[in-house]
């Protein structure tokens, strides 16, 4: 797949707020160019060449960076890492020339059965080998760095012997690989499973941390407990907020990125919520001044 000659290439992702760009919204950008500091896109909604969905996002990034975030990889399988799937991921970040390119810390294949989620790993030392070695070869067919981000989760593996955090970090040090840093699912997990979130953040390296996620989620009740889901569907909470400005606090601005990915709002809600982002980072700049 031949990169459009023409195609202008915005600079590389800056330490600003963004924005997920989501179907309803490209019309939007196109015509219109609304002001945002970068948007992310979800990779496999744009693998068909020739696609509607394609075209508008080579059009949009003529005029706004761009990072790819994939979903649907399953990194953490322990299927062979699908070789279709990765080759049109490569063929995509040729085309596009993203700033970024992430995926999950997590699984969601198993015997060549695809499930609709982003399962957390049991956290042990053959997990961490084992995803160690799969970002190496997705980093080697990419020729780049990626970055992994923690998932959110609502149970945990009893042969687990490594925190999370822990996990994350070793991942990303022996790997090479970057973090993307969902604070919203550190959040929603830690009021699942009674661990405290800023441990969390502290066990994470500033240097290894090149991305930040904000997101809304859902309080549901199963069985009378109550457990928070990260639906992607609500504004930033504000405990959110807060774990996200002492996160600033400790290692300065990052490219953050508001995600709402159902029950989408009018669109100019969706670049307030990226100005909170900013006004903190903005904040941080000037204390760390």
């Amino acid at each position: 797949m031949a990169v459009s000659d023409n195609l202008e290439r915005p600079g590389p992702i800056p330490a600003a707020a963004g924005i997920g760009l989501r179907g309803p919204y490209h019309a939007e950008f196109i015509s219109d160019s609304p002001e945002a500091a970068w948007l992310e896109a979800h990779s496999e909604n744009f693998f068909a060449p020739g696609s509607i969905a394609l075209t508008a996002l080579e059009r949009i990034r003529e005029n706004y960076p761009v990072s790819l975030h994939g979903v649907g990889l399953s990194i953490g399988s322990a299927d062979p890492i699908a070789r279709d799937h990765l080759e049109n991921l490569a063929e995509l970040v040729e085309r596009v020339q993203p700033g970024l390119v992430s995926e999950h810390l997590c699984w969601g294949s198993v015997g060549g059965y695809h499930l609709n989620d982003l399962l957390p790993l049991p956290y042990t030392e053959e997990a961490l080998a084992h995803m160690v070695e799969r970002i190496g070869q997705v980093q080697d067919r990419l020729g780049r760095k990626i970055l992994i981000e923690n998932v959110s989760s609502y149970m945990e593996f009893r042969n687990s012997t490594i925190p999370e955090w822990e996990f994350l970090a070793s991942v990303a040090a022996s790997s090479g690989c970057g973090i993307l840093l969902d604070v919203n699912n550190i959040f929603v997990s830690a009021r699942n499973h009674g661990f405290d979130p800023l441990e969390y953040l502290d066990a994470i390296p500033a240097d290894k941390i090149e991305e930040i996620h904000l997101a809304g989620h859902s309080e549901q009740l199963f069985d009378d407990h109550s457990v928070l889901v990260d639906t992607h569907n609500a504004p930033v909470c504000a405990e959110v907020w807060t774990l996200y400005e002492t996160l600033l606090s400790r290692i300065g601005p990052r490219p953050t990125l508001i995600e709402w990915d159902s029950e989408l709002p009018p669109l100019t809600v969706l670049l307030e919520e990226a100005g909170k982002a900013q006004k903190l980072m903005d904040r941080a700049h000037e204390l760390a001044a």
